[in-house]
């Protein structure tokens, strides 16, 4: 089967969002930034690879072992929606022209689609401000003890926080690899 052509949109895969000083410190994050909890995120996401860029709106429905994305431009015109399921081992995209996509895993898909495989796998921690606890990582704590610079699986991820008492981050800078991202959360929603 011939290999599909990699196309940017998946680079928001790798979704799944400046900072204050970072002050490191051998703290650990909250218990509740510790665990994998639940969540709905509706935010924006650009990011750039080499000369391609692309921008998109996103709503992001996490409750492990089980995402789903639904991908807008920014004017909110769809774009593509993108699924996952860890437990039974299937991802795929959907496309607003109705091409589809299918893997038995995120980094399997999104190496087919733009390349080389995305840590899509931590981004449910890493939104939530927290490092995949079955990976090397470090963390850099702000002040308030929340998490400031978080590097992992060959990335690196700056947070930004919207007041000084909010837990969660309202904006991500990640870079990994030729991958530069920023994301930002507009809302968090329960899920």
């Amino acid at each position: 089967m011939p290999r599909a052509a990699p196309f940017p949109l998946s680079a928001a895969l790798s979704i799944v969002v400046a900072a204050c000083a970072s002050v490191p410190s051998p703290q650990q994050p909250p218990a509740e930034a510790m665990r994998d909890a639940p969540f709905v995120i509706d935010g924006r996401l650009s990011a750039r690879r080499g000369n391609d860029a692309i921008s998109v709106a996103f709503a992001w429905t996490h409750a492990a072992p089980r995402d789903e994305f639904v991908l807008t431009t920014p004017l909110g015109q769809a774009v593509a929606e993108l699924a996952g399921d860890a437990s039974v081992g299937r991802v795929e995209v959907r496309m607003a022209d109705g091409r589809r996509e299918e893997a038995s895993d995120w980094s399997t898909l999104t190496a087919r689609l733009v390349g080389f495989p995305l840590p899509v796998g931590g981004l449910a921690w890493w939104a939530q401000g927290a490092a995949r606890a079955d990976a090397p990582h470090s963390v850099e704590y702000d002040a308030a003890g929340r998490a400031n610079v978080l590097r992992q699986d060959g990335c690196e991820i700056v947070y930004a926080y919207g007041d000084g008492s909010t837990r969660r981050p309202s904006r991500l800078n990640l870079v990994c690899h030729d991958l530069e991202m920023r994301i930002v959360i507009d809302r968090w929603r329960a899920s």
